[in-house]
């Protein structure tokens, strides 16, 4: 339950509109449902101002069915990350409202509005197109989130002229997200761009000893220019997540 839903129901008793029995009811959902192989979080969005995301990826089509059709009767948007296209067009197909977001790799179910929780705008950055998946997972988190998002592709190192040539709008910025593979120099050269923080997001783009984004995670991690922030190796999501928690709007 988001807590506008906990709002309306509230505010529906105090004005007779909803009975208590009515609003016990729906109150019996939280905070958490056991459906048998998983445990749903229906409190996480009003603890943290954003629902329980489910990892799709190690998952079974029917436990993902039950799991999103259990978080869609908390009436908030449902979120679920790393689903190949086989497995996201089966859940599709029993789930209603629920699309596929192919490049991101993620399924989403939008049945309420986003609500503007950001005071200004994330940007996402890529060093290359190969990182584009990571980032719009990226994007696609911060956007349900409730910020402005925007996206800068393809301005690595390897030609540093089209990164400066976008210099307005990542100086426009006020949280840049930067995705890249290989030998992860983008967030250094960013980082001495601009004003706001900078979270890096190395990504397993690369050769032989690029180790699957592990030469990325590390040359981010010694990075000498002062207030990037690192998360794991391909995690557009924590990056999102952590972008929408800097930029959110103190209610």
């Amino acid at each position: 339950m988001n807590p506008n839903k906990l709002k309306e129901l509230l505010n529906g008793v105090q004005s007779g509109k909803i009975d208590v029995a009515e609003a016990m009811e729906e109150l019996a959902r939280l905070p958490f449902a056991d459906i048998g192989d998983a445990v749903i979080d229906h409190h996480r969005a009003l603890r943290t101002g954003f629902p329980e995301v489910v990892l799709g990826e190690p998952k079974t089509e029917d436990q993902l069915v039950a799991i999103v059709e259990e978080l869609v009767k908390g009436g908030g948007n449902v979120l679920v990350t790393r689903v190949d296209e086989e497995k996201a067009a089966a859940v599709c197909a029993r789930v209603s409202g629920m699309v596929y977001h192919a490049q991101a790799r993620c399924l989403v179910v939008e049945q309420a509005p986003i609500e503007r929780r950001g005071f200004g705008k994330i940007l996402v950055v890529t060093a290359g197109t190969s990182d584009l998946p990571v980032a719009q997972e990226a994007l696609l988190v911060a956007r349900l989130a409730g910020n402005e998002v925007a996206l800068v592709n393809d301005v690595g190192v390897a030609g540093v002229h089209r990164l400066l040539h976008r210099l307005d709008d990542l100086r426009s910025a006020s949280v840049i997200v930067v995705v890249a593979g290989m030998e992860g120099a983008l967030p250094s050269v960013i980082g001495g761009l601009v004003l706001c923080p900078v979270i890096a997001v190395p990504t397993s783009v690369g050769y032989g000893a690029n180790f699957k984004g592990v030469t990325a995670l590390l040359g981010m991690l010694n990075s000498c220019a002062a207030g990037v922030t690192v998360v794991n190796i391909d995690n557009g999501f924590g990056a999102g997540y952590a972008a929408s928690l800097m930029n959110r709007i103190r209610n």
